[in-house]
């Protein structure tokens, strides 16, 4: 089928060919945990979605609000992917404030890298990190 025979698709499968998710189980586990939304309620993975309705969805940090353009129940390249959704300009001045505060900021123990030497060690105790 292609997108413009498709009137609704389910929403796994969509979230999963416009490649917010790597496996069709991982869009279908987030759905079920509550971090894809669809009209702002909670749905299940079988819930078939239409153009026009907007979804908001959250991996890790990065927090996506987007409305549904077109509809594919397979998944193609990233280049048509790109088309079955439109990002609001919300949330993408959001991310893209997000991505540019986690480039700045370093994480704390990045410098470290394998197993702790006895130098390293001895600091984690003085700072109260030994176990």
């Amino acid at each position: 089928m292609t997108s413009d025979q498709l009137e609704r698709t389910r929403i796994d499968k969509w979230l999963w060919a416009a490649r917010f998710f790597k496996t069709r189980s991982l869009a279908s586990a987030a759905v079920d945990s509550g971090r894809v939304q669809l009209n702002e309620a909670r749905v299940k993975p079988a819930k078939e979605i239409r153009a026009g309705d907007t979804l908001a969805i959250s991996i890790g940090p990065m927090k996506w609000l987007v409305v549904v353009r077109g509809l594919a129940d397979k998944r193609g390249p990233a280049s048509v992917a790109q088309q079955l959704y439109l990002e609001t300009e919300a949330s993408r001045t959001a991310r893209e404030a997000l991505r540019d505060q986690t480039r700045l900021l370093s994480e704390p123990g990045a410098a470290i890298r394998g197993r702790p030497t006895k130098r390293d060690r001895r600091r984690m105790d003085r700072f109260g990190g030994g176990c």
